[in-house]
Formats: structure tokens, sequence, C-alpha cells
């Protein structure tokens, strides 16, 4: 059991150009199922799994404290499993056709405000090191960035003359993505303090590639220094983007590519967060929208 989930997992690193983070959440996800199939269902053949054990397997997850999300990921990561092995002939027929993911409610992600975002740029870095931090929060903010293409960018994918980032998304997908002059700004002076030859952008104190938790803990340190914010994970920045890019009136297919997103639908979500600014730009401009 264990040589077909490294035989997939090779599978998810090398052709579909996962990253080592998701390859890992896949590898925990199926190892959890194996130990369920051997332990519950005394079954210690992936072959020999049917729909009735998948769909066991989902009730035992609910059943015993997961909630709807993480249970809706494993069983993607089984799903996922099972189309390889039917792809590459293991298996006539895949036991997963037909299992629903429990519903989920969408989850309207938190965002800063323009004012605590403003609060924690503003930060003055004295040392080589904040130079970094600070580039890296005003990249993070004026790009939209996953933690995952930001830990990746090389030197070569900034162009400063045009003031543009060519960034590999999910699966390896390439976009184009603009940054303004407060980027630039903080991007240049970290750049003229740095000494390495490393290609990567953001390196840490021994010249080495950061880390997505070496990000984490950075951009965690400066948003635990504004009273309450709403989150302190790096993915905080990206949702505030899209929100003040849409609150301004950017177009949401326009956000959409920003984003990096392959449906529309994904990105509609920061729409939810904008309800507020149409009623207010509503009843300003609608003439019928109150009394005289």
């Amino acid at each position: 059991m264990n040589n077909l989930i490294e035989k997939f997992l090779e599978y998810l690193e090398k052709e579909k150009n996962y990253s080592q983070e998701t390859v890992r959440a896949y590898k925990n996800d199926l190892l959890q199922f194996k130990e369920y199939l051997v332990d519950r269902e005394k079954v210690n053949d992936f072959l020999k799994v049917n729909y009735e054990k998948i769909r066991n397997f989902i009730g035992y997850l609910l059943k015993y404290g997961y909630d709807k999300r993480s249970t809706a990921r494993k069983l993607s990561a089984v799903k996922s499993f099972y189309k390889f092995l039917k792809n590459i002939k293991l298996i006539k027929k895949n036991p997963t056709i037909g299992i629903k993911s429990p519903r989920l409610e969408k989850k309207i992600p938190v965002f800063l405000t323009e004012v605590q975002v403003k609060e924690i740029l503003d930060l003055q870095p004295p040392t080589k090191i904040s130079f970094r931090d600070k580039a890296m929060l005003e990249l993070l903010y004026a790009s939209g960035l996953r933690v995952s293409e930001l830990v990746n960018l090389k030197i070569s994918d900034v162009d400063f003359e045009n003031k543009i980032l060519k960034v590999k998304g999910k699966g390896e997908k390439e976009r184009i993505v603009p940054f303004g002059s407060y980027a630039f700004n903080a991007l240049k002076k970290y750049l003229e303090e740095r000494k390495d030859n490393s290609p990567y952008l953001f390196v840490s104190r021994f010249n080495k590639k950061l880390s997505n938790r070496q990000i984490q803990k950075i951009v965690k340190k400066y948003l635990s220094k504004i009273p309450n914010p709403p989150a302190t994970n790096p993915h905080i920045f990206r949702h505030s983007f899209a929100t003040h890019l849409l609150d301004r009136g950017a177009d949401l297919r326009v956000v959409q590519e920003l984003l990096g997103h392959s449906s529309l639908e994904t990105t509609q979500i920061y729409t939810h967060l904008t309800i507020g600014k149409l009623k207010e730009i509503y009843k300003k401009t609608h003439p019928r929208a109150k009394l005289n």
C-alpha cells in the first residue's frame, strides 16, 4: 500500500509540479486513509476498496470530530489517488465516483483595513533584515501573491523597469502581476543592502531561500504589532489586496487574473466583502435611493 502512495506522490511532484507542502498534505491524508482501511475495514489492499468503504471513511471522520472542510480535503486526496490508479490501469472502476463532499459553508475571508495596512507598512526598517521584511510586506500587499509564490520568486522574475513580476502559480501556471511605487522603492532599498549571490528574491540571514514557515513567522511578528489584527497569517495580505481593489472599482475578472484563480467563482467570494461599499455608492448616486 505504501508503494502505491509513493508512486502517486512522485506523480504529483514530477508530473503535476505540486509544492512539497501540498505533496506532504496528500501523503498525510492517504496514510490516514490506509490506517483506517487496515484497522477498521480489515483491508490491506487499495485495489480491493469499494464505494461503501470510502463512504464509511467519510462517516468515520465526521463522527470522530473532523470538521467538514478537513473531511472534504481528505476525500479530495482519496479521489485524486483513485483517479491516478485508474489512469495507470491498476483498477477498472473508480470507487470514488458518485461520492459527494460534505456541503461547506462559504468562508468569508478576513482582511485588513486600509488604515491597518498603512500602519504596518509605515514601520521604518533600521536593519538589513528589516529592509527585507518591509520589502516582503509591501510586495505581499502590492501583488496579492500566495506565500508559496513569494518563496519561489527570483530576482530575475522582477522587472523593475516596468514594475511587473513574473509569477509561477499553482500547477506551474505563469502570470504577470504589476506592483506599485511603494513596493518598488522597498525592493530597491532591500537589494541595495544585500551582498550575496543567491538568485532568490527573499533570503535568510544565512543567504538561503526562505521557507513558507519562515515567512509566516515574519509576517505574524509584524501583524501582531497592530491592535486586534483580524488574523496574523500572510494570506490576509492577499485577501486585503483583492478586497481593496474591488472596493475601489476594479473589475472582478481583472482581480481573478491578478490572483491567479482558475475560476471566477473563487474570486467572487470577495464581492461579499464589498456589499457595504456598493450600498454606500448606490445611496449617493441613485436619484431615488433616498427621500429629499
